[in-house]
């Protein structure tokens, strides 16, 4: 009979599985917007590996346990996969500092955070720098000493290269229907954003994978996805100029799969149990659906995580009172 893994060996392990099924997302992000991908991961990663180091140090706690859990890696390599490629430097380590010190570290550390502590560090400066946060590249991004140099603020300015995403082109468009939109507009792609819709498909392709490897359940990933499918749907008018877009752009736009797949299903800060999980992931995908639609930003996964985090207290006594009635 093997021996049983310990609790903070299964998290290590299930650590290494995450981050090996964002590879496929990397890799397209890394496809289509080159090395500013990389250097965000460099830099969140980095950063975020020293604001650990120093709290365990202030806190007198041994370094080595928790800086080699995995679990500060993975929410700076998700941090890093939904900052805009070759955004300022100063703002990726300050989005890491907010997920690391607010995030986590201000509730005890790992196992103790409430928030989602990418989600958190992300939706801090997407409202403290909205405008760097909406420099997304153009084109298929720049050579590395290219990306260096604008990263550190050597490079050119922003204007001249960034264009506005297609969740955020569909959200102040008046006039034109779907089909010009998608036919004339660059932001778009054959059903989503352009690119975008590749990196989605790359990271289902990753959340299969730690499906099938029972990182997590299916509840919580299949409740945003139904969620987001059917809320779409129902708001859905077809190509008319004032379509809020159809189920499948919602799906493949944006940071659906990677919200789906790596951000509703984190074990800490989410539901416990399956029931709550599945109401947890069906919130997310409709207050998603409302806040690219109607809110004032393009893109709503951080922030309804963040507000369902603030549910997870009352979904999971919903749940249990629910089970209750049905005993015999």
């Amino acid at each position: 009979m093997p021996p049983l893994e310990s609790a903070d060996e299964r998290l290590q392990q299930a650590m290494k599985l995450v981050l090996l099924a964002t590879l496929p997302g990397v890799l397209a992000l890394f496809w289509f917007y080159g090395w500013g991908v990389l250097i965000n991961l460099t830099l969140a990663g980095v950063s975020a590996l020293a604001f650990e180091a120093a709290v365990l140090r202030l806190r007198k706690r041994a370094l080595k346990p928790t800086l080699s859990d995995g679990s500060a890696l993975v929410s700076a390599t998700l941090l890093a996969l939904a900052l805009p490629p070759y955004c300022p430097w100063w703002l990726t380590i300050s989005a890491a500092a907010f997920a690391m010190l607010l995030g986590k570290h201000l509730y005890g550390g790992v196992g103790s955070n409430p928030f989602n502590p990418a989600m958190l560090g992300f939706a801090l400066v997407m409202v403290t720098f909205p405008q760097q946060m909406t420099h997304w590249p153009a084109s298929h991004g720049m050579d590395l000493w290219g990306g260096v140099q604008q990263v550190f603020g050597a490079g050119q300015d922003p204007d001249a290269w960034v264009r506005a995403t297609a969740l955020d082109s569909l959200r102040i468009n008046k006039s034109l229907t779907m089909d010009e939109l998608f036919a004339a507009n660059p932001a778009f792609g054959q059903f989503g954003g352009h690119g975008v819709e590749w990196v989605n498909l790359a990271f289902l392709a990753g959340g299969a994978f730690l499906l099938q490897r029972r990182v997590f359940s299916w509840h919580a990933p299949v409740g945003m996805l139904a969620s987001l499918f059917i809320i779409s749907l129902l708001c859905w008018n077809g190509s008319g100029s004032d379509s809020h877009g159809s189920p499948l752009f919602h799906l493949l736009t944006g940071a659906s799969m990677l919200g789906a797949f790596f951000i509703v299903t984190e074990p800490v800060s989410g539901a416990k149990s399956p029931g709550a999980r599945l109401l947890f992931g069906a919130g997310v995908g409709l207050l998603t659906y409302l806040i690219r639609t109607w809110g004032g930003y393009p893109d709503g996964v951080a922030f309804a995580v963040l507000l369902m985090n603030l549910c997870v207290p009352a979904l999971e006594r919903l749940v249990a009172a629910r089970q209750e009635l049905r005993a015999p």
